[in-house]
């Protein structure tokens, strides 16, 4: 193959992977309220064949509450994020970036969850809360989203790529809703493992960002899974500080 047909192949190749990668890492120009949207760490037990094996799931939840809150104590994950979680003496680590950039580590405990991948939904409680003025936490959608706008789903992708192997936060800005029931949804946006239990944001009509839902699987192209807050949203505010 002539050198000049390598180079213009490798070029278009380069090209084809920029459009494809649609998601972003999140930066100092990315919108503040993605700062809710935190890394979860569950320590696992798992038991195969008469032996017990040991994991720590990396997994991401989002930070919640009452619209106008001074603090807030509640997170939303996915179910399956806590499928092994046993041993109560290990705790659940949920961590987040604050607005002045610094590193906030709480330990969290499960208080209600869908029960399994029908249902992949979990909400945790923070023993210490977090000061709204460090990360805006989002407000729940009280409704169920608007199919006919857009969405942005984010959380900690453990792809080696945009994802860097989960080390950073990553969102799919502007990606739509492509099929929607109450147990579960549809979306184009792109996620990959480890972003289980991430948010799914949509803006109000007053710009407000909303958690509309819960990251369950994907394909990690475009097609991702996520569970709708308007399924378990009556449950959820009976946990809301």
């Amino acid at each position: 193959m002539p050198t000049i047909t390598r180079l213009l192949l490798s070029t278009m190749l380069l090209v084809a992977s920029a459009q494809a990668e649609q998601r972003q890492a999140y930066n100092s120009q990315s919108p503040d309220w993605l700062q809710a949207v935190g890394k979860l760490n569950v320590p696992g037990v798992q038991y195969k064949n008469g032996y017990s094996r040991h994991q720590l799931e990396n997994c991401s939840g989002t930070l919640v509450a009452p619209r106008n809150s001074s603090h807030a104590d509640t997170v939303v994950t996915a179910w399956h994020c806590l499928e092994y979680y046993r041993d109560l003496s290990k705790p659940i680590t949920f961590t987040l970036t604050s607005v002045a950039g610094k590193t906030l580590s709480r330990e969290a405990y499960r208080v209600a969850d869908g029960g399994g991948m029908y249902a992949d939904w979990a909400v945790l409680k923070l023993y210490d809360s977090v000061s709204t003025r460090q990360v805006a936490a989002l407000e729940i959608h009280p409704q169920r989203a608007d199919m006919q706008r857009p969405v942005t789903m984010a959380g900690f992708s453990g792809d080696a790529g945009v994802g860097a192997d989960g080390a950073v936060l990553t969102y799919h800005a502007s990606c739509n809703i492509t099929w929607q029931a109450s147990a579960q949804s549809e979306s184009d946006c792109s996620a990959y493992k480890g972003a289980s239990g991430g948010a799914v944001i949509q803006l109000s009509a007053e710009g407000r960002a909303q958690l509309s839902g819960v990251i369950s699987q994907g394909n990690n192209q475009t097609v991702s899974i996520y569970v709708p807050v308007s399924g378990f949203r009556r449950l959820l505010k009976q946990h809301l500080n």
